[in-house]
């Protein structure tokens, strides 16, 4: 074997999306390590979750106090938001106003406003006369309202881009599939992971960033067997432009907390004459990077088990029939559209388009628990540490729990 065969790195990442990127920079501003390699499968960063976000900094309303969420998100928004305003990237410093749709779901903003004040965000209770004279188009059913002034919206392609080409200037090396690191096996016991050309790169520590494709890397490694990614489409609509509807923030219901789901909302874009996005939904996938309808197929029982999904929403408060009433069905457009009105009564058909914007949402299902994770999991090997169930606000809080998942692994980073 030729010496150009090796590559010899102290830390090596597995996926280039947002957390991996993050976890790079962290490492680097922490003078943890100097040599970085990360390994990504596509021939160009960002084509999956972390490029595929909708954007949104959100502020830290809807998690449990104490959840590694909440612990990550306020802080973690503040300082990506600084990071994007001080290289001048895009971004729709909007805010977020979040109603309820029925006036049952009234007392749920008093919860919300409780975690956000417990979590650290800023945040308001409105009146009616307060949000008409904001946004005259949105309705809420019992009058009142939730104000988060520090939500904001960025282009998380071009923070990826801009993250990427800092890290490759400070000298981590990026293999792309253009180097062939679309295909590898490795050897945990040996810490060494080999291409499909037959490189070789030798780690002392490897970090598990894959995203979408997390659980199964962890599994060849023999950790956290008891998980799967059940993946969620999430597909959007748009404003056309010629509606007569203004959105000047971002529009969100109460979300049911006993799902892992937030409704159709509506999201301004960071370009300077925002697009507005209205979705997603949230309907099981047929594959993990299922973006079009035969695009990366999976057989359905490998990916999930609807009795069993069914089971862990009977025992939440809404029930699988609520999950299937508010989410499972919303790709039907005048299902769709109802759930739209309850938050803009006058939006119509005609003011709506079908968007190109499409995302897979991976939830974390513990088998042995019957359960979807809710929760940000770190899992250690001996020389290795794995990222499940990066969903949202993994992308928010990027710097924030890169910061705490090396600050958990020091044992690791000596």
């Amino acid at each position: 074997m030729t010496i150009n065969k090796i590559i010899e790195t102290d830390i090596l990442i597995i996926g280039g999306g947002m957390v991996g990127l993050s976890i790079a920079h962290q490492i680097l501003e922490r003078k943890l390590a100097k040599n970085i390699c990360i390994l990504d499968k596509e021939n160009k960063l960002g084509k999956h979750s972390s490029g595929r976000n909708s954007g949104v900094l959100h502020a830290g309303l809807y998690y449990k106090p104490e959840t590694i969420k909440a612990k990550v998100c306020v802080n973690g928004a503040k300082r990506l938001k600084e990071w994007v305003i001080k290289r001048n990237l895009p971004i729709n410093k909007c805010g977020k106003v979040i109603i309820p749709q029925e006036n049952c779901l009234d007392s749920k903003l008093d919860l919300l406003f409780e975690r956000g004040v417990r979590n650290g965000a800023k945040v308001e209770i409105w009146n009616n006369k307060q949000l008409k004279k904001f946004m005259p188009e949105v309705s809420s059913s019992s009058g009142r309202a939730i104000w988060s002034p520090g939500t904001c919206v960025i282009n998380p392609i071009k923070v990826i881009e801009s993250l990427q080409s800092e890290l490759i200037y400070k000298g981590v090396r990026i293999l792309t599939s253009n180097d062939n690191a679309y295909s590898w096996k490795v050897e945990p016991e040996n810490r060494k992971l080999i291409l499909i050309d037959g490189k070789i790169i030798k780690y002392k520590l490897l970090f598990n960033c894959a995203g979408l494709q997390a659980d199964k890397v962890a599994h060849l490694f023999n950790i956290g067997k008891e998980y799967k990614l059940i993946p969620f489409k999430g597909l959007y609509w748009q404003l056309r432009k010629e509606s007569r509807i203004q959105i000047k923030a971002n529009i969100y219901p109460v979300p049911d907390l006993n799902m892992p789901f937030l409704g159709v909302h509506f999201t301004p874009s960071s370009d300077k004459i925002p697009n507005v996005y209205i979705g997603p939904t949230a309907t099981p996938a047929l594959g993990r990077e299922n973006y079009n309808l035969m695009n990366s197929i999976e057989p359905l029982a490998s990916i999930m088990n609807l009795s069993t999904l069914a089971r862990q929403y009977i025992l939440g408060k809404g029930g699988f029939r609520g999950y299937t009433h508010e989410q499972l069905l919303l790709f039907i457009f005048p299902l769709f559209l109802k759930s739209a009105k309850k938050l803009i009564p006058s939006i119509d058909y005609k003011d709506i388009e079908p968007s190109k914007k499409v995302g897979i949402r991976s939830q974390l299902f513990n088998k042995k628990s019957k359960r979807l994770e809710d929760d940000f999991l770190c899992l250690k090997g001996e020389s290795s540490i794995h990222i499940l169930n990066a969903i949202s606000p993994a992308f928010t809080a990027s710097f924030e729990l890169a910061d705490l998942i090396l600050d958990n692994s020091k044992e690791l980073l000596q």
